[in-house]
């Protein structure tokens, strides 16, 4: 039997799978630092891919004791840079 895991996770299998408390994870969704859907009932859904982005934040906050305010500005930046690298990486590619 194959299992296909679904495309979007509820806040409580989300929270499960990322080891937050469902209120942080909301929390995290109010400061703008995870990015979630919000169904009609106002249910929250998120894509897997924020999974990867909580960890971000796991790793940041413990390796810089920031707190979540600042999380999301250093994440934003992160993101600036990372496409700005690809910029410049496909400015510098011979015959352009």
């Amino acid at each position: 039997m194959v299992r296909v895991r679904p495309a979007r996770l509820s806040l409580d299998d989300f929270a499960m799978a990322t080891g937050l408390h469902p209120d942080l994870v909301r929390r995290l969704v109010a400061l703008g630092v995870v990015d979630a859907a919000r169904d009609p009932a106002g249910d929250l859904w998120f894509s897997r891919g924020q999974v990867a982005a909580v960890a971000r934040v796991q790793r940041l906050r413990a390796g810089f004791a920031l707190n979540y305010a600042a999380i999301s500005l250093v994440t934003d930046l992160l993101d600036r840079i990372a496409v700005l690298e690809a910029a410049l990486r496909g400015a510098r590619r011979p015959g352009r």
